[in-house]
């Protein structure tokens, strides 16, 4: 199962660390402090209630300071993220150990697709939700303490993911996924309890509703090396602002070769770039 849906199709799993002492909360305070204090942006909460599914992240109302987030995380409707917990020695242990056994698993060889790997640890309060969103990263999501239901949605549903969206999420927008409240049932709620994860494709759409309980979760996740998948949607992104109709990725091997070397010589600036599409235009317009 892992061989032949890595990266594909999402499915569930078990794992053996939910008893874990390093996810205790006491601990987890602990680590989310030395964050805070040596690495503020790999440190990211808030608190709300009854927040929307299809609320954005710069959405989210006033938050109480962090030590009170976990004291009362009973009732403040929080939402911590903490990343790059294996930078502390402790979880860094942990995180290997899955990496190595969901790399055999998978039959991949990841230190030749990854280009950043994240130890991301979720502590939620309960009967949160955690909003609408499409990810960059390859995601291994493990329960480890409390149960939610994570909805998955499929990207190839393209009523539910148009390409205008993904153009606009590679481009210039990590909010770009709209949540569709009219095609909620196209989803699959799976179950996540201590001792399950999940695999979470590249752009797969999910919302998660924690139970009435603190959730707890590891997110062992990665980026890949693979910079097509981002060109490819960047210049079509650019394509369409300039008025073309331009073919999804993966449809025109021709167009994707042009499309992916103008952007990875010159993405980067926005003049640059803005010059690669002007060049595109008058290729995409011969080869569409």
């Amino acid at each position: 199962m892992f061989k032949e849906k890595f990266n594909q199709h999402p499915f569930l799993f078990e794992h053996r660390i939910a008893n874990n002492p390093l996810f205790s909360m006491p601990r987890l305070l602990k680590l989310a402090l030395e964050t805070q204090a040596v690495r503020p942006q790999e440190l990211y909460y808030d608190a709300g209630h009854n927040v929307p599914i299809g609320a954005r992240w710069n959405d989210m109302g006033d938050k109480p300071p962090l030590e009170e987030a976990f004291q009362r995380i009973q009732d403040t409707g929080s939402w911590i993220t903490i990343h790059q917990a294996q930078r502390d020695p402790e979880y860094a242990v942990v995180f290997n150990e899955c990496m190595r056994e969901f790399e055999t698993l998978s039959g991949r060889d990841f230190k030749k697709m990854m280009r950043v790997e994240d130890a991301l640890i979720f502590i939620t309060s309960p009967k949160r939700i955690t909003t609408y969103h499409i990810d960059r990263e390859c995601n291994f999501l493990m329960q480890i303490s409390g149960s939610k239901t994570i909805h998955m949605f499929d990207q190839r549903d393209k009523d539910v993911v148009p390409e205008t969206e993904l153009e606009t999420f590679w481009a210039v927008d990590k909010n770009a996924g709209r949540y569709k409240p009219e095609l909620q049932q196209r989803s699959t709620p799976l179950r996540l309890v201590p001792g399950n994860g999940i695999h979470i494709p590249i752009n797969d759409p999910h919302w998660l509703q924690n139970d009435d309980n603190v959730s707890i979760s590891l997110s062992v996740n990665f980026t890949l090396k693979d910079s097509e998948r981002a060109n490819l949607y960047r210049a079509n992104y650019f394509l369409r602002k300039a008025g073309l109709q331009p073919d999804p990725p993966f449809t025109s091997p021709v167009g994707d070769v042009m499309k992916n070397v103008a952007m990875s010589a010159s993405y980067v600036p926005a003049r640059s770039a803005i010059r690669a599409i002007r060049r595109l235009r008058g290729q995409e317009t011969r080869t569409s």
